[in-house]
């Protein structure tokens, strides 16, 4: 087995120990709040900003960590990062440092740059991983930050060990183009299930606002294709993509479960693909670009 399948099914295990945690640093209702990260992180950064502001807990700004704006005042600035190295994270915890800002960074590893760099730093090495391609630590982050402010389903673990063992849709494993859609938090989910696709197995994918993509990303989609919502489908949408003849992926999982399903799928696909999905190519487990 590969070492994402073991970290992909260690998931329940992972939510269920950050559901009991209440680290210190996270941020406070009234705070404005930049939530910043590379890649996964940043689709977490953003599933969690629409979550907080939609909550009605404070103004919550999602970033690429290098396109946070320094200039921009905060109350608080979240990083996340897996391993704590990633040149641009440490380069915006930097700026919001030198602004006065309060800095947390969420991280999988203690033994980086990042601890020394951030005012407070949130502990989930118990959630690091070993392959390249992010699922457990990511998912965690995002519960840790759901249960932080009172969004977490009591059930939710119980509801990936479902996904899990569900049958992954046999559409999926044949199909030549994948577009995953979601509304709100879950357009982030949906970025970030389109990306584990992208990386695992080179496949061919999209993410879309669901609501954007009849806004010409439709003309895409046809027989072979699979579309795929984080959520429940705005009115009208679901007939259209039925008229395309695009296989549909609904499920009545929370969203970040059904985020499971996902990546089991990009790990099956990799492997009827004949690739490595631990090591994708071209790809490192941390972006460490040289001093200018």
């Amino acid at each position: 087995m590969t070492f994402v399948a073991e970290e992909i099914a260690s998931q329940p295990q992972c939510w269920r120990q950050a559901m009991t945690l209440s680290p210190a640093g996270l941020p406070e209702a009234g705070e404005r709040v930049a939530v910043v990260g590379c890649g996964t992180s940043l689709y977490v950064a953003q599933a969690y900003a629409a979550l907080r502001e939609a909550a009605g807990i404070g103004e919550t700004d999602a970033f690429a960590a290098s396109e946070y704006p320094a200039r921009r005042r905060y109350d608080r600035l979240v990083a996340i990062t897996r391993s704590g190295t990633t040149t641009e994270v440490l380069a915006a915890v930097a700026r919001a440092a030198e602004a006065g800002i309060p800095t947390t960074a969420i991280t999988g590893d203690l033994d980086t740059p990042v601890k020394a760099a951030a005012g407070t730093v949130v502990d989930l090495s118990f959630a690091d991983e070993r392959s390249v391609v992010q699922t457990r630590f990511a998912t965690t982050a995002l519960v840790q930050l759901r249960t932080h402010l009172g969004l977490t389903p009591a059930d939710l673990p119980a509801q990936a060990e479902r996904a899990l063992a569900a049958d992954l849709p046999h559409e999926g494993l044949v199909a030549s183009q994948f577009t995953f859609l979601g509304s709100n938090w879950t357009v982030g989910l949906a970025n970030e299930a389109a990306l584990k696709l992208r990386e695992a197995s080179g496949s061919w994918t999209e993410a879309y606002p669901a609501m954007e993509y009849r806004h010409g990303p439709i003309s895409v989609t046809g027989r072979g294709s699979v579309v795929w919502f984080l959520g429940e489908p705005p009115t009208g949408l679901l007939e259209q993509v039925n008229a395309t003849g695009a296989a549909v992926s609904i499920s009545r999982l929370d969203p970040l479960a059904d985020l499971v399903r996902a990546q089991r799928l990009a790990v099956a696909l990799a492997e009827a693909k004949g690739l490595d999905p631990d090591q994708p190519r071209n790809l490192t487990r941390s972006i460490i670009l040289a001093a200018q």
